[in-house]
């Protein structure tokens, strides 16, 4: 990695707050910024729109090898089906390569970008000079699922909702592939008593600390 580009890979479970920070951050400081959840969904989307089926890995590689990364629209790809569907591919392995490729190439991008999701700092960008691991409780986290619901008008049940969180941490953290966890030289921000502004303080403090040294 040259001077000239940078990379902030930010890991963590579902509702940390990882997007939110990622995307100020990559705001801030005039990165390219990456959900790379949203590149698994929009293959699933891809599939769905095309009328197929959802157990043919060969055929769910091909879509995820003519995903564009320029495209994603997080509106759309977060529909509750297109997130069930992510859920059956995101555990193939040829899909997960494919996928992979494509986020490394993304973070190569200058001046610098910030790639969020589960495997960014262990498995996309090891060699990221900033590594960033958000997390909260699932209380914490399904609270924040409740009230976004709420507060769009919805009805929201909040035990299905901790449920879920509990469901899908154990999905993320016990596949073989890639699963979920801190990288070892990852900075650990826990947000369950933080706020958004304060999570934003603290990463700007380490990234400006390894912008200095990377100059």
């Amino acid at each position: 990695m040259s001077s000239k580009q940078f990379t902030i890979a930010i890991d963590g479970p579902a509702a940390a707050g990882k997007g939110t920070l990622s995307r100020r951050i990559a705001e801030t400081y005039g990165f390219h910024h990456l959900d790379t959840g949203l590149t698994y969904r929009a293959t699933a989307k891809a599939l769905l729109d095309a009328g197929l089926t959802l157990d043919d890995e060969a055929v769910a590689e091909k879509m995820a090898r003519e995903v564009e990364l320029a495209g994603l629209d997080r509106d759309i790809l977060s529909k509750h089906e297109i997130g069930e569907a992510a859920s059956k591919i995101a555990v193939m392995p040829s899909v997960r390569r494919a996928l992979v490729e494509a986020q490394r190439r993304f973070s190569e991008m200058a001046p610098g970008t910030v790639l969020d999701g589960r495997d960014i700092g262990t498995v996309v960008c090891p060699a990221a000079p900033v590594k960033l691991y958000v997390t909260a409780s699932p209380e914490v986290r399904a609270k924040r699922r409740y009230d976004e619901v709420t507060g769009k008008g919805g009805i929201a049940d909040f035990d299905a909702i901790f449920d879920d969180v509990k469901r899908r941490d154990e999905r993320d953290m016990g596949r073989a592939d890639s699963p979920l966890k801190p990288a070892e030289d990852a900075h650990l921000l826990d947000t369950s008593e933080m706020s958004i502004e304060a999570a934003f303080q603290a990463a700007k403090s380490i990234i400006d600390a390894a912008l200095s040294r990377n100059t």
